[in-house]
């Protein structure tokens, strides 16, 4: 599942390898480290060798062309960013990289668009609202992917799917740092099996 992204917010490399076994047995496909964890490229780099073929490791809370650079080096194939960066978005498209900045409003949404973004993350989406999303979809082009990151629980994710979602990051609900495996594995499983029963019902 591509359209449901863990967001492994303050990892540290040495916790990284258990963390990504769990969430591939539970079904995640993407993994993104934020750049403001601990020794973030490390993770990203130990990630994409152990686990490259089985799911795409990413960066977040990218802000800058080098930042993004740097990313890729390190193995990464996907972008995120909490802002609409132009400079961010070529640079990964530049490096072969997804994109996927941060929006808020039509302005830009559009302009992240234009600059080659290959989805918009709404964020923090908890404070658009669904009926925020309802709104932007009228004007947005209708092949547009709109993640819904930022204070989304999976209980809400049947009406998110309802007003035009394409996926999501889920950060706080799934990790926080210095959590157990164990820990980790159960709220993975809950998490992708209430995203599977609502994309079922959509």
């Amino acid at each position: 599942m591509k359209n449901l992204i863990a967001i492994l917010r303050g990892i540290a490399p040495e916790e990284c390898l258990s963390a990504a076994e769990s969430l591939i047995r539970a079904g995640f496909a993407r993994m993104e480290i934020p750049l403001n964890s601990p020794r973030p490229l490390e993770g990203i780099s130990m990630l994409a060798k152990e686990f490259g073929d089985d799911a795409e490791i990413g960066a977040g809370t990218v802000l800058s062309a080098q930042e993004a650079k740097q990313a890729a080096d390190a193995g990464g194939r996907f972008i995120v960013s909490p802002n609409c960066n132009p400079d961010v978005i070529r640079a990964a498209k530049k490096a072969g990289m997804f994109s996927l900045p941060g929006v808020f409003t039509a302005s830009e949404c559009f302009s992240a668009l234009a600059a080659g973004a290959d989805a918009l993350k709404l964020f923090p989406a908890s404070q658009a609202g669904a009926g925020g999303l309802r709104a932007l979809k009228t004007v947005l082009p209708k092949d547009a992917e709109v993640f819904a990151v930022g204070g989304v629980s999976e209980k809400q994710f049947g009406e998110w799917f309802a007003a035009g979602a394409s996926g999501f990051g889920v950060g706080g609900e799934l990790y926080r740092a210095g959590m157990s495996a164990a820990a980790l594995s159960q709220n993975a499983k809950r998490i992708v099996s209430a995203y599977k029963s609502a994309k079922d019902a959509a």
